[in-house]
């Protein structure tokens, strides 16, 4: 396999592609739901993230014997062929798990401001769901988890479903299982709905089909007073424009799309490829970016900076203004829907992004949660400009 000749197929929403794989031969960019068996039958390598369902009718004929996935989730991806195949497979665990805590706190921010001091329920608690109660931890905000695969004598202490459900933000990190002790299809039900504080906060940035749909519309039209932000829906790019009427936020699943995520999984499944190829490089820095400044000065709080640093409604407003009256299901409200992810503007992380704290401040708390929603200080994070 250590040659410079390979045809490589891959999703164009995935950055560094051509910088990184280029070198080992012809790299092809396409629409994630345009890849089809045609486009791969004579490829060495499929690239892919969530939006392209990798099976049997898409590789059979083809000659792929790697594929990856720049993606924390492969409920996209057939695994039982690819390994029955012969075919290698990588994907990005925790790539992007930084991003969808960002968009967590965005949205908690906006729709509950007093946030700190509720009881925050995380129903998944892996890379995303994890590093969320950890953050949240390091917050000293009270935390409820559920999540039947972690031990219970663990790290983290795990609750009843019901109990969490009925926290005052319910934040739902889950993969989608369909089979199994546990599968999460249609987790948050009628009967979850009901247990659910009419209150409550309500974030997916999960799977859609987590959440049942028509269940869900069906209770916000009937009043009840809960607060919903969806980055994920099921059916899509299909968005049910009722719901979208009725959620509090809406946005076109883009949680994890910060520059430092969508590089790391680029990056991660990379170095799984140089693995396949049982080759050494040199490492070259690809994915580091000099940070950025919060202009918005003074900050004054860990919401302020969370705002200044992501405000989630400015995404919230793009959706509804590109994808209100295009009826469910047509090509102008799917084209729209992929077109907004694949023209989503830069944005940065917590981690790349400073704060300046005035002297001042000294150990303050505001300097503390700063320090545990990952900004950088200022001072030496400042050489790097």
């Amino acid at each position: 396999m250590k040659n410079r000749s390979l045809k490589i197929v891959a999703d164009q929403n995935m950055p560094l592609v051509e910088a990184l794989f280029g070198r080992w031969g012809e790299v092809r960019l396409l629409p994630g739901r345009s890849i089809s068996a045609e486009e791969v039958a004579d490829a060495d390598v499929l690239l892919v993230r969530s939006v392209t369902s990798v099976s049997s009718s898409l590789l059979e004929n083809s000659r792929v014997k790697f594929v990856g996935s720049a993606t924390i989730g492969i409920d996209h991806v057939d695994t039982g062929f690819l390994n029955n195949s012969g075919i290698r497979f990588a994907f990005a665990p925790g790539c992007n798990a930084k991003a969808v805590v960002q968009y967590d706190l965005s949205v908690m921010s906006r729709l509950m401001p007093n946030w700190q001091n509720q009881t925050v329920g995380i129903i998944g608690c892996g890379n995303v769901g994890g590093l969320l109660y950890s953050t949240l931890e390091a917050l000293g905000v009270s935390c409820r988890v559920y999540d039947p695969f972690l031990p219970k004598n663990g790290r983290i202490p795990l609750d009843d479903f019901n109990e969490v459900l009925q926290s005052d933000i319910v934040c739902l990190h889950t993969p989608l299982t369909f089979s199994g002790l546990h599968p999460t299809y249609h987790l948050i039900n009628r009967a979850a709905l009901e247990i659910l504080r009419p209150d409550a906060l309500l974030i997916n940035a999960g799977r859609g089909e987590v959440v049942d749909t028509e269940t869900l519309l069906e209770k916000l039209r009937s009043g009840m007073p809960l607060s919903v932000a969806l980055d994920v829906w099921e059916s899509e790019p299909n968005v049910c424009s009722d719901l979208l009427k009725h959620v509090a936020i809406a946005t076109p699943h883009i949680a994890g799309y910060t520059l430092e995520g969508k590089t790391k999984g680029t990056t991660m499944v990379f170095d799984a490829f140089l693995a396949w190829l049982e080759v050494k490089e040199d490492y070259v820095d690809h994915e580091s970016s000099a940070p950025i400044k919060i202009n918005s000065l003074p900050i004054t709080s860990a919401i302020e900076a969370i705002l200044a640093s992501y405000d989630v409604l400015d995404d919230d407003q793009i959706m509804r203004q590109r994808l209100t009256g295009l009826p469910k299901g047509s090509v102008e409200q799917r084209d729209m829907f992929d077109a907004m992810r694949r023209e989503y503007p830069e944005r940065r992380g917590f981690e790349s992004t400073i704060v300046h704290s005035s002297d001042h401040l000294g150990k303050t708390k505001l300097k503390r949660d700063l320090a545990a929603l990952g900004f950088l200080a200022s001072g030496h994070a400042e050489k790097a400009l």
